[in-house]
C-alpha cells in the first residue's frame, strides 16, 4: 500500500459526487483501472493511494475537468473519460473543455438521440467539411471518418442544401476475389458498404433509407459507375480511398459539379493495391495541399477510443506474438 494523498478537487454535494463517480461508481472504477491505483471517496473530496506525482497530477486534472463538465450540465460517458485520459498528456484542460462546451449537434438518430463530435479531430473534420468543397480525411479505422461524413450528408439532404447523396468506393478488398461473388458489380460490392447502410439506418430508420435509395436520392455504387458523370448539387463520399489508383482518384475528383461537396476517406497504411501501384489517396494528399476549397484532415490513433478491456486484450495478443 502506497501513500494516501488527497486531491485538490472538492466535491460539495452528494449529487455532484454521484454524477462524477457515475452510477454504481462506474466512472470511479474505470479511473482506477486506467491509472492502476486505488481512488477513495472522502467527506468532501477524493483521495488516492499513490505517491506518483504524475498520476496525482493527471487525476487532479481529470476530476477538475469532470467537475467543470458536471457544473455546466454536460453529459459525459465512459468513452469520454477514456478519451480525456488519453488527451491529458498532450493538451490543456481548456482545450479539452472547449470540445465539450462548444460541440454542436450534427443530427439526431432515429431514436431521437443527438450525435456530436467525440474527439477534437472529429470537431476539426466537421468544420473542414462545412468550409470546403473537397475534404480529404485520412487516418486509422474507427475514427469516425466515414460515419461522420454520412451523418453530415443526411443532414444536408434533410435541409435541402443538396439534392442527392452518393456513396462510392473502389472494388478492391484484401484477400477477397469479387469475381466469385454472385450478381453484378453493384451487388458484389454492396456487402462491403454495410457500415454506410448501418449509419443511415441509425439516423433514418430502415424503411426511409430504403425508400430514398429506391428513389435515387441516396445512391450507393462502385467507383466504376462514376465514369462520364458530372455531379451537380450532390454530396459525394468516396470511402476506402486508399484502394484507388491515381487514375481512379483523378476520375472521381473531376466529377465535381456546381453546388456539390466531395468527402474522401481512407487509411493510407491499409492499402490493398498491388505493391507497385501508387495509391490515389497518397497522391492526392501530396499534390492537393494549400488549394482554396480543399482541406486535408488527419486522424490519429488517439481518436480511436476503445474500451480499456479491448486495449488489454490487444496488448496480450501483441505480447503473445512477441
Amino acid at each position: 500500500m502506497g501513500e494516501i494523498r488527497k486531491l485538490n478537487v472538492h466535491l460539495h454535494t452528494t449529487t455532484e459526487m454521484m454524477s462524477i463517480f457515475g452510477t454504481g461508481d462506474k466512472y470511479l472504477k474505470l479511473l482506477k483501472n486506467l491509472y492502476k491505483t486505488e481512488i477513495y471517496q472522502t467527506d468532501s473530496g477524493i483521495a488516492v493511494d499513490s505517491s506518483d506525482e504524475v498520476v496525482i497530477d493527471k487525476l487532479n486534472r481529470m476530476f477538475t475537468i469532470l467537475k467543470a463538465l458536471n457544473h455546466r450540465n454536460v453529459v459525459f460517458n465512459e468513452r469520454d473519460i477514456v478519451y480525456v485520459h488519453n488527451l491529458l498528456h498532450q493538451t490543456s484542460n481548456d482545450t479539452i473543455l472547449d470540445l465539450f462546451f462548444s460541440r454542436k449537434e450534427i443530427i439526431k438518430t432515429y431514436a431521437g438521440k443527438p450525435v456530436y463530435a467525440k474527439t477534437i479531430n472529429q470537431k476539426y473534420y466537421l468544420d473542414a467539411i462545412e468550409r470546403n468543397t473537397v475534404t480529404l480525411s485520412i487516418g486509422p479505422a474507427g475514427t469516425g471518418k466515414t460515419y461522420l461524413a454520412v451523418l453530415v450528408g443526411l443532414r444536408k439532404l434533410k435541409e435541402g442544401t443538396v439534392k442527392q447523396m452518393i456513396l462510392t468506393r473502389p472494388a478492391v478488398e484484401a484477400g477477397e476475389n469479387l469475381g466469385f461473388l454472385p450478381g453484378d458489380l453493384k451487388e458484389k460490392i454492396d456487402p462491403y458498404l454495410r457500415p454506410l447502410y448501418d449509419a443511415m439506418y441509425e439516423i433514418l430508420g430502415t424503411k426511409t433509407t430504403d425508400d430514398l435509395i429506391e428513389k435515387g436520392v441516396i445512391e450507393i455504387a462502385p467507383l466504376a459507375y462514376m465514369r462520364g458523370r458530372t455531379l451537380e448539387n450532390a454530396y459525394v463520399i468516396l470511402d476506402e480511398a486508399q484502394n484507388t489508383t491515381v487514375g481512379q482518384m483523378k476520375l472521381f475528383l473531376t466529377r465535381l459539379g456546381f453546388g456539390s461537396k466531395m468527402i474522401v476517406t481512407g487509411d493510407v497504411t491499409q492499402s490493398d493495391l498491388p505493391r507497385k501501384v501508387e495509391s490515389g489517396l497518397v497522391k492526392a494528399a501530396n499534390i492537393l495541399k494549400e488549394i482554396p476549397g480543399i482541406e486535408i484532415q488527419y486522424f490519429e490513433k488517439i481518436d480511436v477510443v476503445r474500451h480499456p478491456l479491448v486495449q488489454t486484450i490487444l496488448q496480450r495478443f501483441e505480447d503473445a506474438e512477441d
